[in-house]
């Protein structure tokens, strides 16, 4: 195979996987979104249940853009407070990772029987076919994942391409290169699973990966900002709020990427998982901070983003 046949492969697979992460979450929620909006409602009046409930939703469907997309969508249509959905924004950022536990798993192994299970499930006359095409493409996902990793193999030895990924190794080209990507493929999981399945295969050096995986939460806010344009005020600052957190964030951590990569990867049992453990430690602990002192923070982010005290919020918010 020619280096060009191999960039084509490569290319169509991570296509591919994009497909099926974009079907299975489509297909999740095509079966419960309407259950899971109206179960936002309900539970985001406490911005820790409206925290693990995101997070739990954006792990299922494996996509923080389509849950945070939906947020943003129900403050427009006030059904939740500018003040309650944020909760909902931090905690699609921490179910975002299980994407990343999942490849560096190893699991690709498992695409071809799920494959073979949903579309069997498809095509029996049960009312539990509903479920088979997620089934489908969540083996989908898996098997894309598969073909990216055989693909990436023969370019172990290509010097031309270890070059063109040394320059991730300074962070800050690294950052900007996972916001960069995950902002033009509309999927943070895509970019996180690339950057761990690069570093299974000995391509890139894990300290190189996790400021892409980082960078890739900056990124993904994107979608959530173009949902926002045609919406309300209100709606459009829950948008800009995301950017603001996932940013913040990317900013606090930066000074400090290079100890916290080496820290990282010294304790984790293998170059994968120590990516998969960043993201989550990255995450977790932005959600955190910014959970415990939502209450100094949203009165500032009112004023600055000019949404009107009138808008819908809870009469007390613990």
């Amino acid at each position: 195979m020619t280096p060009l046949q191999g960039l084509f492969s490569a290319i169509s697979a991570v296509i591919l996987f994009l497909y099926g992460l974009q079907g299975f979450s489509g297909e999740l929620q095509a079966v419960g979104g309407e259950a899971l909006q109206a179960w936002l409602g309900r539970v985001t009046a406490n911005r820790w249940r409206g925290f693990l409930v995101a997070a739990l939703a954006t792990a299922v469907v494996q996509s923080s853009s389509a849950v945070t997309a939906l947020a943003v969508t129900l403050v427009d249509a006030s059904v939740i407070s500018f003040r309650a959905s944020l909760g909902v924004l931090l905690g699609a950022n921490v179910g975002t990772t299980a994407t990343a536990w999942l490849v560096s798993f190893k699991l690709t192994g498992i695409g071809p029987m799920f494959i073979v299970l949903g579309s069997l499930i498809s095509i029996l006359p049960i009312r539990a076919k509903v479920v088979g095409k997620a089934i489908f493409y969540f083996g989908l996902v898996f098997f894309a994942l598969d073909l990216i990793s055989t693909e990436l193999k023969p370019l172990q030895n290509r010097q031309q391409f270890k070059d063109w990924l040394a320059l991730a190794e300074a962070p800050w080209m690294g950052v900007l290169a996972g916001l960069v990507f995950t902002a033009l493929v509309q999927s943070s999981s895509v970019t996180t699973g690339l950057a761990i399945l690069l570093v299974q295969q000995g391509v890139l050096p894990p300290e190189a990966a996790i400021p892409i995986v980082i960078g890739s939460n900056v990124g993904s806010t994107s979608t959530a900002l173009i949902a926002g344009l045609g919406m309300s005020p209100v709606a459009r600052a829950t948008a800009i709020t995301n950017f603001l957190f996932n940013a913040a964030g990317v900013l606090v951590y930066f000074p400090f990427l290079r100890p916290f990569s080496r820290a990282v990867v010294d304790a984790s049992a293998n170059p994968g998982m120590a990516v998969a453990w960043a993201h989550l430690i990255f995450n977790l602990t932005v959600a955190l901070v910014l959970l415990l002192t939502l209450n100094w923070i949203e009165p500032p982010l009112r004023s600055w983003l000019r949404v009107d005290a009138k808008s819908p919020r809870p009469a007390s918010v613990p």
